[in-house]
């Protein structure tokens, strides 16, 4: 064993009989855990765990020092040391923290769909399935929302699992695929000068704003039965006033990517020639994955854990809820389809390992 891992000590075992996913999902809700926040939300899984019979470790997540956070963030895992399939999903959430309400039919609050309203799911699943007899496990990691900082981590020290069942909103389908990401800077460099005179300057945002438009000109890749690659320009910034001519101009962009990102990468590079510069700071694989038959199923245009887990067995990519509403001021999850996802994942979990 990873000697930074922390076994839980057990506890005396409660019923195991008595788990419900929507008051866990309540529970984990009122625990604060924005990126970089998630050390009390894995305390209370652990404890939690081990309370009910599991196996717990605790692996320490680093905190990178740009996030200004000092408190401990944990991996959780609980199950045997060789499980033949794994549950995960992630603790952190997106910020505001919105505190949890709910009505007849829905839950409110900010993770109830991404992604703690999963976490109770694969728990009640996990625990069905080991009073079963099979051999199952829980991993719950820190960090997806920002770098996936926490699937690193477990993916140095893996379980040797057959499969993972990694949990995100799909609204209980099973994901053909998942986009990758490629995150890129473009930057421009130019001459200031006085706005009045531009022919004594020239403008970095002038040549920014062509670079940009070559770049949406471009024909990205389209991959059968997923769809085209997608491309946002999500920041610009540059200037200094408007009555002087730009020396220094960028853009943060991102292309959800299909396939493989050689040839975008290529045509970003040469759309930009004699314009700006590009670096290329974040990729993460556009990922294929299992369907079975008689599962309804979706693509997920949006990127997880999976590719940064590659150790932990075959994925497959399930979960209540929808994307729609995760990362919004409207996060909801259905009572009815979080109770679902419990019988959806027992079901899957049965056809895999049988």
């Amino acid at each position: 064993m990873d000697s930074s891992r922390t076994t839980v000590p057990l506890a005396p075992r409660e019923s195991t009989q008595s788990l419900d996913p929507i008051q866990f999902t309540r529970e984990l809700v009122a625990i604060d855990s924005t990126t970089y926040r998630e050390g009390a939300a894995g305390d209370f899984l652990a404890e939690f765990l081990a309370r009910r019979g599991w196996k717990v470790e605790k692996t320490p997540v680093p905190q990178p020092a740009e996030s200004g956070h000092r408190e401990p963030r944990w991996n959780v895992y609980a199950g045997p040391e060789a499980p033949d399939l794994v549950f995960s999903t992630h603790m952190d959430t997106v910020p505001p923290y919105i505190p949890f309400h709910e009505d007849e039919e829905t839950i409110y609050g900010r993770g109830v769909s991404d992604a703690k309203g999963i976490i109770a799911a694969q728990v009640a699943a996990a625990e069905a399935l080991r009073a079963q007899g099979y051999a199952v496990g829980l991993l719950f990691v820190s960090g997806e929302e920002r770098d996936s900082a926490g699937a690193k981590v477990a993916n140095d020290s893996p379980k040797p699992c057959r499969f993972l069942i990694n949990g995100e909103p799909t609204d209980n389908r099973l994901a053909l695929a998942s986009k990758g990401a490629l995150r890129a800077v473009v930057t421009a460099a130019g001459k200031m000068g006085h706005s009045a005179y531009p022919e004594l300057g020239e403008s970095a945002v002038h040549k920014l704003v062509d670079a940009l438009a070559r770049i949406r000109a471009l024909e990205l890749p389209v991959e059968e039965e997923i769809g085209p690659s997608t491309l946002n320009i999500g920041q610009i910034q540059g200037g200094r006033a408007p009555n002087v001519i730009a020396d220094h101009a960028e853009a943060q962009i991102l292309i959800r990517l299909v396939g493989d990102s050689a040839s975008t990468r290529a045509a970003i590079g040469a759309a930009v020639a004699g314009l700006a510069e590009v670096e290329f700071t974040l990729e993460i694989p556009f990922v294929r994955l299992r369907a079975l038959e008689g599962f309804p199923t979706m693509v997920a245009k949006f990127t997880t854990d999976i590719p940064q887990l590659t150790n932990w067995g075959e994925p497959l990519l399930l979960g209540p809820g929808s994307i729609h509403v995760a990362h919004t001021p409207h996060e909801k999850l259905s009572k009815r389809e979080l109770l679902e996802a419990v019988n959806l994942y027992i079901e899957v979990a049965k056809r895999l390992l049988d």
